[in-house]
Order: structure tokens, then C-alpha cells, then sequence
């Protein structure tokens, strides 16, 4: 029988939520039946269950989740559009989901909803342990229908970041009341005589001057409101300032906090003042976007720290500074359950055994315009030449962001979508410079990339914490195809700690390099 979770209410250890589908069902079923906290990364699941099935779902594990969701007439519609029994050609482009947008399609939502729900329905089966989700506060136009089918189906904890999740403890009340769940967006506006030009402000900063709301009213998407199990909510964070905002009012205070350092994996928040770039051209970070963690513990939430935190001294020292535990995401990623695609993971590996794997804080890259870690390998859109062949084209959209054109009408913009298009939407020029499309190049980073017709096929984007020190005694204590099992056997058995200082050039020698041909397989 799996290991009780019951008997602790908070887990030590949170599993990282990932990427598009890198912190998949398997991965976080894997990391429940510990009694650790496993966790589902909630982005993009409509694109991830759609390719799927058009691939021909082959061992009937998505349909069988299918068949637990309460409306069936939604996955009879959703297997019509996306369901391919026999697979597709291997150079068929997928069909794609509807971008998000503020009009709360009903198909679209209801799939939404539908993906949620399998993703979080596989990670919980067979098992009585805990499962989260994690969101993206920037993608706020997806937000109450993935909610809504997390819920449908069990989730226990909801984790969310890159923003200021102050809507989304409402939401879930409301949700689990048998309630409409409706959270606000922000709309830019293109100013007089600025269209064309470029020097429009940005769309999702400091220039949202309206508001519009995404809902999803159960009753009217479904003819039913039931009530629904309430989960816990994480908010992540990486200052004070935010905590005390969201912890003050009843209204916005979450169960709890993931403190998440400048090194942890994805994206970060900008320096606090100024933004000043190192001789590597990354952000500087100092004191002032440190946690104060003894202000914290003030504040009587439980809180887990990220970033650098993936080994048995991590954890020791978090819980001595008063910390319910630790989240851990880059271990998790390199694991074999992890859904990135096995070349990349090897390369990682491999790059990093042999002194030749650099991670780098890219404050360009994202199109949210948070910096993010972005691994350095052949053949994936951190190679200049790779990058610099991709034809830019926005065609999944999960980062656009609504905006008023100058006649009052509602459009969508993209920092990453071809500059021409942008900058005609009044976005300025220079906000497009080494932007990458994140929604495609993550999908490739699972082998899920879109393939085009002229042949060049989406590739990836890797994103993992800067501190990989943990691969060296992790390996050397399973073996380079380690499992998520043995990352939680690593964190909770201090005996096992096996110092990174006893690796001999012998050990070295066993890891070879990854040559470019290698990774050019997965193209």
C-alpha cells in the first residue's frame, strides 16, 4: 500500500510544476505515492491532450480518464474534433485549440475544462495521495476554466506564480460553492497616433488602463453547479511586500507560500530598482530581493523554499529557518518520469557532468517579460542559428494579451508574433528583440512540437534552475536514468548524502559528451 499522506497534512517536499507537460500525470502520480506533494503543471493541457489524442491516445489511458468526466456530451464533442484512431503522418501538422481570448467561447472553455480534468484525474489514480496543480497568473484568460476542471476532479492543492494571484482564492471559494468563478484581466490601450509607430506601451504593464473579466458559470457551461472539494491555495512568491499584500485581507490570502529564489528554474522576477545586466548580459540580484523569511514566518502561513534547495542540507536548512519544506523542480525535470523529451535530458546531463552545461538567466527572452533560465544546447532556440531560421509565427497564443485598438475594439498582441504584426498593434519595436515563442518551443521540449509544412518544425526551448549541483550525487548514488523516487530517497535520507567533492576524473570519464548529432535526432 502507497505510503498515507493523511497522517501529515503538509507535505516537506512540492514537486516543481513545469514548463507545457513536463511535470506530467506520471511524473506527479509518481511523486504522491511517497507522500510527498506531486505536482501537474496546468499550462497549455487543451494543446497537450489534443495532440495526443490526434497521435491516436494508443494505450487508451486519456479516453479512460475521459470516461470519468461528469458531461460526456463534451468528450464526445472533443474526440469528433481531436480523436485520430489511427495516428497521423509524420510530417502532419496537429490541429490547434483555439487561442485564448476574453470572449469565453464555450467550446473552447468546455475543453479547457476537459483537459484539466484527465491531467489531474490520471495523477490521482490508484493512490490516496495528494496532488497539486500549478497555473500561470499572466494567463488569465484560461484561468476559471482550468481551475474549474482541476476541482471537477479532486485537485488538492493549487499553486500559482508570475504575478499577483490576489483573484484566485476568491475563485476557488466560489467555485467550490457551486458558484460563477470570474477573475479580471487587464487591457491595454494603443494611444492616439501611436499605431504603426511603435511607441505604443506594451500590453500587460503598468499601461493597463481597463479591465474586462473571464468567467466560467458551471451552471450555464454544464447545467449543473455542484459543489466542489476546496483545495488548498499556494501562492509562489519571491518578496515580502507580496506576501504581506495577499496575506492581510481574508479575501486574498492563500494557505500558504513557495518562496522562490532568483535561481530557481522558469521564470523570475525582475531585480527589484533598476534592472543592471552582469558582463554575461543576465540580471543582477541583491539584497533587496532577498525574503526575509523571519517576516515571513511572522505572517502564520506554512511556506516552502525554492531555488538551490535540491539536496538533504536544502531541506535540513529550510525547515531549521521555519520552513514547512521545500519545492524542487530541476531535479524532477532531468527524472525519468519527467515528460522532456530523453535526448534533452541526456544532453543536460551529460553537458553538466563534463563542465560543459551552462544555464543563463535571459532577461529577453520570455515574452512575459519576466527573465527566465534557459539551458544552452545545440539544436534548440538558445542556439542563435536555430533561433534566427525560426519563422516567427503566434499560432497557439497562451502569452498574447488583450488590448483597445484605436477604434474601441478588442485585439491580442504577442511580443514574440512577427514584428511587423506587433509593432502595427502599437507595440514597440524593441520589446520583440530575442523573443522567443515560448508556446511553441515548449510543446517541442515534450515532442509535442507543431510540424510545418515547409519542413521547419518547431524546436525546443529548455528551461531548468541555474543549480544543477545536484546531479552529481544524485548519479552517483542511481545511475544517470535516476527515477522520481530516488530524488525524494535523496532529499528525506541524509545517510545517503553522498558529497559532490568525492567524484573522481574517473567518474567524469563515464559520462562522454553529447555530440550535436545527438540531439539533432529529436528535430
Amino acid at each position: 500500500m502507497d505510503q498515507s499522506t493523511q497522517s501529515r497534512e503538509l507535505p516537506q517536499i512540492i514537486q516543481g510544476g513545469m514548463g507545457i507537460g513536463v511535470s506530467g500525470w506520471k511524473l506527479a502520480q509518481e511523486v504522491s505515492r511517497t507522500g510527498q506533494l506531486g505536482v501537474v503543471s496546468g499550462v497549455g493541457l487543451d494543446s497537450v491532450l489534443a495532440r495526443k489524442l490526434q497521435e491516436g491516445d494508443l494505450d487508451k489511458t486519456l479516453r479512460f480518464a475521459m470516461e470519468q468526466f461528469p458531461y460526456q456530451y463534451v468528450v464526445k464533442r472533443a474526440l469528433k474534433k481531436y480523436y485520430k484512431s489511427h495516428g497521423m503522418a509524420a510530417d502532419a501538422p496537429y490541429r490547434l485549440v483555439p487561442r485564448p481570448s476574453l470572449d469565453c467561447d464555450p467550446l473552447r472553455t468546455e475543453f479547457t475544462v476537459l483537459a484539466n480534468f484527465v491531467e489531474i484525474t490520471l495523477a490521482k489514480y490508484g493512490h490516496d495521495g495528494l496532488i497539486g496543480v500549478n497555473y500561470l497568473e499572466k494567463l488569465q484568460m484560461t484561468t476559471p476554466a482550468a481551475v474549474y476542471g482541476a476541482m471537477l476532479a479532486g485537485v488538492d492543492f493549487i499553486l500559482m506564480g508570475a504575478g499577483i494571484p490576489s483573484e484566485i482564492p476568491q475563485l476557488i471559494k466560489d467555485f467550490s460553492e457551486g458558484k460563477t468563478g470570474k477573475i479580471p484581466v487587464g487591457i491595454a490601450s494603443m494611444t492616439e497616433g501611436e499605431q504603426g509607430s511603435g511607441d505604443a506601451p506594451s500590453a500587460g504593464g503598468s499601461d493597463e488602463i481597463h479591465k474586462s473579466r473571464v468567467f466560467l458559470d458551471p451552471k450555464l457551461s454544464f447545467g449543473a453547479n455542484p459543489r466542489l472539494k476546496r483545495p488548498k491555495f499556494l501562492a509562489i512568491i519571491s518578496s515580502n511586500s507580496l506576501a504581506g499584500f495577499l496575506s492581510r485581507n481574508p479575501v486574498t490570502r492563500p494557505d500558504g507560500f513557495v518562496v522562490e529564489n532568483n535561481i530557481a528554474g522558469g521564470h523570475s522576477a525582475k531585480p527589484r530598482g533598476k534592472m543592471n545586466l552582469d558582463d554575461n548580459g543576465e540580471p543582477v540580484y541583491g539584497a533587496r530581493d532577498e525574503t526575509n523569511l523571519v517576516l515571513l514566518k511572522e505572517m502564520g502561513l506554512p511556506f516552502w523554499l525554492a531555488g538551490g534547495r535540491a539536496n538533504p542540507e536544502g531541506l535540513s536548512d529550510a525547515l531549521a529557518q521555519g520552513a514547512a519544506g521545500i519545492q524542487v523542480g530541476s531535479a524532477f525535470a532531468l527524472c525519468q518520469e519527467s515528460e522532456i523529451v530523453p535526448e534533452i535530458k541526456k544532453s543536460i546531463i551529460s553537458g553538466y557532468l563534463n563542465d560543459d552545461m551552462e544555464v543563463r538567466a535571459d532577461p529577453e527572452a520570455s515574452p512575459t517579460g519576466f527573465p527566465i533560465k534557459v539551458a544552452q544546447l545545440s539544436a534548440t532556440l538558445s542556439d542563435k542559428e536555430v533561433y534566427e531560421k525560426r519563422e516567427r509565427i503566434c499560432d497557439v497564443g497562451y502569452l498574447r494579451t488583450p488590448f483597445l485598438d484605436r477604434k474601441g475594439k478588442i485585439r491580442y498582441r504577442c511580443p514574440a508574433e512577427p514584428v511587423e504584426e506587433y509593432t502595427e498593434k502599437g507595440g514597440k519595436s524593441q520589446e520583440t528583440k530575442n523573443k522567443v515563442c515560448l508556446c511553441n518551443g515548449l510543446l517541442a521540449t515534450i515532442g509535442w512540437g507543431q510540424k510545418r509544412r515547409n519542413g521547419h518544425n518547431e524546436q525546443p526551448v529548455v528551461t531548468i534552475g541555474k543549480d544543477l549541483s545536484f546531479l552529481r550525487d544524485i548519479i552517483l548514488l542511481y545511475g544517470r536514468e535516476y527515477s522520481a523516487k530516488n530524488v525524494i530517497e535523496y532529499l528525506l535520507t541524509k545517510e545517503n548524502s553522498t558529497s559532490s567533492e568525492h567524484i573522481t576524473e574517473r567518474d567524469l570519464h563515464a559520462f562522454p559528451k553529447t555530440e550535436n548529432a545527438a540531439m539533432a535526432k529529436i528535430m
